[in-house]
This record gives C-alpha cells, structure tokens and sequence, in this order.
C-alpha cells in the first residue's frame, strides 16, 4: 500500500477564516488575546484554535471543505474498490488499462489470515497456519495470468479486454483529491481496528501526511470522528 503526497491548499487559518466570513471578519494570527505574539504565519492564535475545535465539536464541517489534498495511491484493486467507497468529497482519476499494456504489477501479502472465529461474516483472523502453501497458489495463479494476458495481447486481443484476465492482486494507481472533511472522515472509518488491514495500513499513510500540513484541524477532526464512531 503507497500513499505520495502530491499537492493541497490551504491551511489551518482558511479553515478559521472560512468560518469568520459569517461575520465580515478574518483571524488576526499575529497576537493572542494575551497581547503576545502569536509566531509564524503558520502558527494560530489560542482563538483560532478553540475555533477549529468548536466547529469539529459541533458537526460545522464546511470550513473544513474549502482546503484540499491531493495524493496519488498505488493498491491492489481489491483495496482500490474498497477506497472508491468514499464518494463525498473526493474525486478520483485511475490508471486505465484501456490505454495502458505494460507488464502488470501484483501485491504478495507477507502473510495469509484465516477466517474470523465464530458467526462473524467478514474479516480475518491470525496468520493461518498453511501461509506458505497459499501463498505459493497465489504465486502462480498470477504467474498463469500474467501469461494469458502477454499472450492475449501478441495475438491481438484489445487491453481493454485482455485485461479481464488479471487477479483482484494486480496494483493499480490513481490521483485521488479530496477536502479536508472528506479526509478526515475516510480516515477515521479505515483506521478503525474493524477494517481490513490492508486499507488500515493505507489510512495510516493519510494521517502521516496530512497531520503536518493541518495540525489543528486534523486533531480536532479524527478525535471528533473516533468519538462519534464510539458512541
């Protein structure tokens, strides 16, 4: 699972600005209520900051729609459709192996879980104990598709319907942007212990890149969306 930083805009002060518009107004990031300065240009006032939490507290999430990040993921298409899920406040533009017939890559998981224990419907459990013996099946299984598909395109076949022969382990990649809102919430459902880990271990890269870029919201964003999901 890879996750690059591409580009965003904004920062923690548009999102309080965003909500100061109501009133005509702007933050004064220079001086605390205090007289003391504030810092750098990226830095808040105490204001601002109870700002931000007030409006995640609170559910206004449209000052936190205006920033927007953009990052280009490389996953499996069985994570890739799992990520599509989240459709609001996303856009995303994929590889398309209509137009694209370079050699296929494929994910190789490190380990095979087993079934959940019980009545329970999906996820996984433990590393099963025939790791090695599944994954030498999967091994060749993508090797016998990789070959269908190279033979396929020699004797002409269109990518776009060679294609139909390639395993759910193939890596795709795409361009994925989405405000900050949108983020915060995909992030706060896929990290959750309950989701698959592979879309864990995705969501985590979200959070790696975008904490620094908005440290005040992001915080004030995911224990909001952690809270919620808890109640």
């Amino acid at each position: 699972m890879k996750a690059e930083y591409v580009d965003h805009t904004g920062d923690d002060l548009q999102v309080v600005n965003a909500a100061r518009v109501s009133f005509d107004k702007e933050s004064d990031w220079a001086i605390n209520p205090d007289g003391t300065y504030a810092g750098s240009s990226n830095e808040l006032t105490t204001v601002d900051t109870r700002l931000i939490k007030y409006l995640a507290t609170h559910g206004h999430w449209t000052p936190f729609a205006h920033p927007q990040i953009t990052m280009r993921e490389t996953v499996p298409i069985f994570v890739a459709r799992q990520r599509f899920k989240h459709m609001v406040g996303f856009t995303y533009n994929e590889v398309s192996r209509r137009y694209v017939d370079t050699p296929p890559e494929f994910y190789f998981p490190d380990e095979w879980r087993s079934r959940p224990d019980g009545s329970v419907k999906q996820g996984s459990g433990g590393t099963t104990q025939h790791n090695n013996a599944v994954s030498d099946i999967h091994a060749r299984i993508v090797a016998r598709a990789e070959l269908a598909y190279e033979e396929m395109l020699t004797l002409g076949v269109a990518p776009e319907q060679a294609r139909m022969v390639l395993p759910q382990s193939m890596l795709t990649s795409y361009y994925v942007t989405g405000s900050l809102a949108a983020w915060a919430r995909a992030y706060t459902q896929r990290i959750d212990p309950h989701a698959q880990k592979e879309i864990q271990d995705l969501a985590k890269q979200w959070g790696e890149i975008i904490e620094p870029l908005f440290p005040a919201s992001w915080e004030a964003l995911t224990q909001v969306e952690k809270a919620e999901a808890k109640a």
